[in-house]
């Protein structure tokens, strides 16, 4: 069975850009990643134009999507307001995302994590009832400040208290950057166990140079799914020296070495990747986009 790249760059990446990225850009890159392979796509998020300005255009941007048989495009919800924008677009997908950390909850979504779990849970059922797929995804579940410092137990709980719904997955961010190859392994295996038969997203950030280490880790624990981005782009505008996302190419390369198969074209997104990367006039942390084996069929 093949792993699945789940790309996450036109939401995470680009919501950490500081100059506006053009709707046609974005566009122009989301087919580039469909035409490339990828079949699941995080295309923007629905919140607030003044908190993360960068999507200011969701509802455009989805209007403008081209259709590939096979891909799924997803949206980014915090909130019921902004779960019912992503409703009206069309979106077929609706991803939820719920801070384990109160702190971070509250810069993140205006409310304590307590809060953001109820509230979540009455977005999913909203969302469910209106035939839409929904992935819930925990936030900061390998750490906020310090390496392993949110409880294992609040992560299970959350893991057990969302199980019962007919999920289309549950993801596990590690928001910070902070997971290690060991610890991915003991949460991945401890949230399988608490959710039974739930699909599992790794959602993984770079921030320590471990984020293929990290992959690798949760693939021998049995999670086939990952989120990734383009050039490695990304971050998390709330905290402070979060790096960017694992590099949709860079795994779809360790993949292909291993024997797994993506049907990612890692070369047709590393050249996505520069093209971004010309847009924006800035260099982004993935590796395989400026390498002479990813430039030969252009």
């Amino acid at each position: 069975m093949p792993v699945q790249l789940c790309e996450v760059g036109p939401r995470d990446g680009f919501q950490f850009e500081d100059q506006f990225i053009p709707t046609a850009m974005k566009a122009e890159v989301i087919e580039a990643l469909a035409d490339a392979g990828v079949r699941r796509i995080q295309v923007t998020s629905f919140v607030h134009p003044e908190k993360v300005p960068q999507m200011k255009d969701a509802g455009e941007l989805v209007e403008r999507l081209p259709q590939r048989e096979g891909v799924t495009y997803a949206g980014l919800a915090l909130n019921q307001r902004g779960l019912e924008r992503l409703c009206d677009t069309g979106l077929e997908q609706a991803d939820l995302s719920i801070a384990t950390n109160d702190r971070h909850s509250r810069d993140n979504a205006g409310m304590s994590a307590a809060e953001a779990a109820d509230e979540a849970e009455a977005m999913t059922r909203w969302a469910l009832e209106r035939g839409r797929s929904v992935q819930v995804g925990f936030q900061t579940v390998f750490g906020y400040q310090e390496p392993g410092d949110m409880p294992l137990e609040t992560i299970t709980a959350l893991a057990e208290r969302f199980a019962p719904f007919p999920l289309e997955s549950l993801s596990l961010a590690d928001t910070t950057g902070m997971a290690n190859p060991q610890m991915t392994r003991r949460r991945v295996e401890a949230v399988r166990e608490a959710a039974p038969g739930v699909p599992l997203v790794l959602h993984l950030h770079d921030t320590r140079g471990l984020g293929l280490a990290n992959v690798c880790a949760a693939l021998e624990a049995g999670v086939e799914r990952f989120d990734t981005s383009l050039a490695g782009m990304g971050g998390c505008p709330f905290v402070h020296g979060a790096a960017g996302n694992i590099a949709t190419e860079d795994t779809a390369y360790l993949f292909e070495q291993i024997g797994r198969e993506t049907g990612v074209d890692y070369r047709r997104v590393a050249a996505a990747s520069r093209r971004v990367e010309d847009v924006l006039d800035k260099r982004f942390p993935g590796k395989l986009h400026r390498l002479p084996v990813t430039m030969s069929d252009e």
